[in-house]
């Protein structure tokens, strides 16, 4: 089968094989969409060495087996996906059921492909813990950033947005009403929406050296605020200033409680919801229920739909100054079969 790997720094469309076996708790998925993560997906190709790597981790698709003791899926639905190294950009994926939500009909399968990135967001707002009301900023409006603002502001949260792009702004612009590519101007919108006493919470989706806007991020927190990292971001920051404030500087993994624990991925071993609420599954189901309720629109982020024959193109339009949000993989419907009724 078709899969999109990275080696030596190059992206290349691979033939690997199907695994045969289909262990207990998991379950069968034939690909219809798969979504890049820009920020992950760039740094492995960077860092690529001379041991190929199958990149990928969000997806849409179609259940076409179920193994022992699944419960809850049928085959023939569409579920969405997260979670390497199950699920990645290749044409069959064999998932832990624990990382699946059934995708109900009127949702947008190329929307459902985000489900990765989705709970990413999710699972970021709640180490934010914000409750309603409560005000963020998020900075770095790419995909992933843009989402979470989406999310906070379906949550009634005072939401603005900042990023150098004008472009990404303008864009943002359309779900919520403050976004700036001007620092200034986002002070001063953060001090109204505050009243003057700062965001509850910052939440950073850029990467790079990140001591100066750690240091801005402090002044724009409240007392005892919350700066939440989520992007590949470096943490050298000024301890008088987080001092000032008493704030916490906290870091967001990944999609939730769950994720990288072989008990729960590998094993399928779901923890009680009376003890976690909200796991790695339960913040993918999140993400399709606000799909489902028109909570939140992806649609609009969808930048290229490209068949997965031409993966290695897609990168290309990531970098400095891309104005690129979202990329899905196509599968050969020929090779991968039709869609479900």
């Amino acid at each position: 089968m078709k899969a999109v790997a990275t080696i030596h720094g190059n992206v290349i469309v691979d033939h690997i094989e199907r695994p045969a076996e289909l262990p207990a708790g998991h379950v069968r998925i034939r690909t219809e969409y798969s979504a890049v993560s820009p920020g992950t997906e760039m740094i492995f190709i960077r860092r690529a060495s001379d041991q190929k790597v199958i990149m990928g981790y969000s997806a849409v698709g179609i259940v076409e087996e179920l193994g022992e003791g699944v419960k809850g899926l049928a085959v023939g639905q569409r579920v969405a996906c997260y979670g390497a190294p199950y699920v990645r950009h290749a044409q069959w994926l064999t998932v832990p059921s624990n990382l699946t939500a059934i995708v109900p009909d009127g949702v947008d399968p190329q929307e459902a492909a985000f489900a990765g990135l989705g709970a990413i967001a999710i699972h970021a707002l709640r180490v934010a813990d914000l409750r309603f009301g409560e005000s963020a900023v998020v900075v770095g409006l790419g995909i992933l950033g843009q989402i979470i603002a989406q999310i906070a502001h379906a949550a009634a949260c005072p939401v603005a947005g900042f990023d150098l792009n004008p472009e990404r702004v303008q864009g943002m612009k359309q779900h919520i009403a403050y976004a700036y590519d001007n620092q200034e101007q986002l002070e001063e919108q953060v001090g109204r929406m505050t009243g003057g006493h700062g965001a509850d919470s910052v939440i950073l989706c850029a990467s790079g050296p990140g001591e100066e806007l750690i240091n801005a991020s402090m002044t724009w927190i409240r007392d005892k605020g919350k700066i939440v990292i989520v992007g590949d971001l470096s943490m050298t920051y000024a301890r008088d200033r987080m001092f000032g404030k008493e704030a916490q500087v906290l870091i967001s993994r990944a999609g939730g409680p769950g994720r990288y624990d072989a008990s729960y991925e590998l094993n399928n071993t779901d923890y009680p919801i009376g003890f976690v609420r909200w796991t790695e599954g339960r913040n993918i189901a999140e993400y399709i229920r606000l799909l489902a309720e028109g909570r939140i629109s992806i649609k609009p982020l969808i930048s290229h739909v490209v068949p997965v024959d031409e993966a290695g193109k897609a990168y290309e339009r990531y970098g400095p100054g891309s104005t690129t949000l979202g990329t899905i993989f196509k599968y050969d419907h020929e090779t991968v079969g039709a869609k479900a009724d």
